[in-house]
């Protein structure tokens, strides 16, 4: 059943919750975006401001993966939507003043993007807590998924119409009040906390060495994070050239912002829900592979479209493949991962996934800035294809290494040799 995470009581209470809170952080997202390219007119500024959102992540989400592991992820969840919160009032403050400036975009952005670094493993590892065990886990990721691309549909078309009407500082106050609804679910949940024993615990830098052994000597999940990492550094900031293309190349404004990022709104929804119908993890690896090169190539294709229809076709495309690439590996990997190293796992997920992200919008930055918007995403649409060709080389190592840990789960049955040893262990 696609819905069965939603039985869970507290998993219930983060869906609505979060449901809210995402468009607005949708809104904000692109209100910064159009925000700076309206201020400065420069492919490479826009790139910047991703690379200030989201470099601080690639630093500190291993470090925040151990303490996240230690601390209660319920009230680390809670401290970091407060202080999301605060970063969008100060950002609406700033827009409603009219003297912004970019630089203070910029050590905003820095600010949002610390808070993600805990944010993002604290809220990855608490799903396994809200469905309280991994029976339900993939039911919860993909709704946790569709959360986030029925925002990216709702959010960016919200936020055009706002603009274009009121500025971009309604986006940002917006966003602001759309985080108490997510506060509220999260105080209203039932969780318990074992406290670990400090006395036994290893310092920090040992248990983040620990973390990364745990990662290095997991084929399965080296090999997707590395891919994973492809993809958000190659494609996944073809968000930041975006404005470009709405202006310049489709000759529209705000509103067609709004409707491109609708339309791969429409394809991430898409793959979300296709993906939440699924009741097993089985054949999600090679998913991961093929959406990834669905994903390259759609962005390849759009690169080259000067026809609005088109574009909204093959944005669409490009939406369903990176969602399809982006949630089956988070899957797989919450899937492999014992709870004792889950909060490091995901830290590392995080990097592979907002860490990368700043490099790559500010190689797509400088590229747009040297060669054009796109033929930029032609070169960076092909890159994650090629990075799909490389995953499938090592396909067969992958299977090898997932399938005895699928049988110990019970996801896959134990081959008949392994089942006539058990039975004579028995008699």
């Amino acid at each position: 059943m696609a819905l069965r995470a939603l039985t869970h009581r507290n998993f219930r209470l983060f869906f609505f919750g979060q449901s809210i809170s995402v468009i607005g952080t949708w809104m904000t997202r692109l209100a910064t975006a159009w925000l700076v390219f309206r201020l400065t007119h420069s492919p490479w500024l826009l790139g910047v401001t991703g690379f200030a959102g989201q470099f601080p992540t690639f630093i500190f989400a291993p470090i925040a993966g151990v303490w996240v592991d230690r601390w209660n992820k319920h009230r680390v969840l809670v401290v970091t939507q407060i202080a999301s919160m605060i970063q969008s009032f100060a950002l609406a403050a700033l827009a409603f003043s009219h003297h912004v400036h970019v630089w203070q975009i910029l050590a905003l952005s820095v600010c949002q993007g610390l808070i993600n670094s805990f944010d993002m493993p604290a809220r990855q590892s608490f799903l396994v807590q809200m469905v309280e065990g991994r029976e339900d886990l993939s039911s919860a990721i993909a709704l946790n998924s569709s959360i986030v691309n029925l925002a990216r549909l709702l959010g960016p078309s919200l936020a055009g119409i706002v603009i274009a009407v009121a500025g971009e500082g309604y986006c940002f106050l917006a966003d602001g009040i759309s985080y108490i609804a997510v506060i509220i679910s999260l105080l209203m949940m039932r969780v318990a906390f074992v406290a670990p024993q400090k006395l036994l615990q290893p310092p920090v830098l040992e248990d983040l060495r620990a973390g990364w052994t745990y990662v290095r000597n997991m084929p399965s999940i080296r090999t997707i994070l590395i891919l994973f990492a492809i993809v958000s550094l190659m494609g996944m900031p073809y968000t930041t050239l975006m404005p470009i293309f709405a202006s310049t190349v489709l000759h529209g404004g705000a509103h067609t912002l709004g409707f491109l990022m609708g339309a791969a709104g429409c394809g991430a929804l898409a793959a979300a829900i296709r993906l939440a119908m699924r009741t097993t993890v089985i054949g999600l690896g090679r998913i991961i592979g093929w959406s990834a090169a669905l994903f390259g190539i759609a962005l390849a294709a759009f690169s080259q479209s000067h026809i609005f229809w088109l574009s909204m076709v093959l944005i669409f495309i490009a939406g369903f493949g990176m969602i399809q690439e982006m949630s089956s590996s988070n899957t797989v990997v919450q899937t492999l991962t014992s709870d004792e190293m889950r909060g490091r796992v995901m830290s590392y997920y995080t990097m592979a996934f907002v860490g990368m992200a700043p490099f790559g919008s500010l190689l797509a930055g400088g590229m747009a800035h040297w060669l054009g918007a796109p033929r930029t995403l032609l070169i960076t649409g092909l890159c994650c294809a090629a990075g799909s060709i490389w995953y499938f080389s090592n396909y067969q190592q992958i299977r090898e290494h997932m399938r005895p840990i699928y049988r110990e789960l019970g996801i896959l049955p134990q081959q008949p040799t392994e089942l006539a040893a058990a039975v004579a262990t028995e008699d």
